[in-house]
């Protein structure tokens, strides 16, 4: 059995998930029925990134052959900018879950903070690349996702990329229904976000951690940025238990009790991911991983620094 994590609403979530963000219409079919084949059960969608319907047909594809029940799957989606408007939030669950030929969410997330202009473009953006603010409130859009839950839409609701000022509106707001049972944001050891997720943990969520590996295929990456997988301290203790960089750096998040979920649509990686629950790292281990932290991010979100909820502008 793969461990999990139990939400503050009793669910249990595979600490272990398959992300899907960029990754390619012809391949994330073929990557999603190698990943629950593999023992994979927790898969992470967005309506952003645009392959939702391939992602579903291969849920439907092993559901079908037997391989696994619905019920034994975690899946999430998020909600994206463009339906935060109180009015819209279900309409954008609903087209993922259409999209996913699914009846429901096992977790729904709020993308970013940010509410941005409707419309068919994911990203409207103004002549000095900014999107447009909806000038929606993200307590709103979270009230709406409320809703989801007692519509049987969705299990449960959760947020991604808020720091802990807006967390905590969310916490405070009057006449909260439902507490957030996850916060998923980037994280790994150039952004060990310590006080974020230390913060997030003492509140009664839980985290998950994307880009564990560092996102090396960003399409905005260069070559002269930092690389988690070639740091020499990484691949030695890789080599001491037999391992790739690339396991090192899940079983960091792990060890965390973070919840990960790192993107692939290669069998081999998929399948290598995956093997990371017959090794430990020591606490000596894990300080050399945390010791690398320099609050780099992979996801600077350029295109909306000047929106009012902008979440990077705080220390955590």
């Amino acid at each position: 059995m793969m461990p999990s994590v139990t939400l503050n609403n009793g669910a249990k979530m595979p600490i272990l998930g398959l992300g899907t963000w960029r990754a390619d219409k012809g391949k994330v079919k073929e990557a999603v029925k190698v990943a629950i084949s593999a023992g994979y059960r927790h898969i992470d969608c967005a309506y952003v990134y645009q392959n939702e319907e391939e992602v579903g047909a291969g849920i439907h594809a092993m559901i079908d052959q037997g391989v696994v029940k619905r019920e034994e799957l975690f899946i999430i989606s998020k909600l994206w900018c463009t339906f935060h408007l109180p009015s819209l939030v279900r309409k954008g669950c609903e087209k993922s879950l259409s999209d996913l030929k699914l009846d429901y969410l096992d977790l729904y997330l709020m993308h970013f903070p940010m509410g941005v202009k409707p419309g068919d473009e994911l990203f409207p953006f103004d002549e000095d690349n900014q999107v447009f603010s909806d000038g929606s409130n993200f307590l709103d859009t979270w009230e709406a996702m409320e809703e989801l839950v007692d519509a049987g839409l969705v299990k449960a609701i959760g947020i991604s990329n808020f720091n802990k000022d807006q967390t905590e509106a969310i916490l405070n707001k009057p006449g909260l229904k439902y507490k957030p049972t996850i916060n998923q944001i980037e994280c790994h050891p150039y952004l060990t976000q310590e006080k974020l997720i230390d913060y997030c943990h003492s509140q009664g969520i839980s985290v998950t951690g994307y880009s564990p590996l560092g996102s090396p295929d960003r399409p905005w990456a260069n070559t002269e940025e930092p690389s988690l997988l070639e740091e020499p301290k990484i691949k030695a203790i890789a080599n001491k238990y037999n391992k790739t960089p690339a396991q090192v750096l899940i079983r960091f998040h792990i060890e965390r009790n973070v919840i990960v979920i790192p993107k692939s649509v290669t069998p081999e990686r998929i399948k290598e991911n995956f093997q990371v629950f017959d090794f430990e790292l020591s606490q000596e281990e894990m300080k050399t991983l945390l010791s690398f932290n320099r609050n780099w991010r992979g996801f600077p979100l350029p295109w909306a620094s000047k929106h009012k909820d902008f979440p990077l502008n705080t220390e955590y």
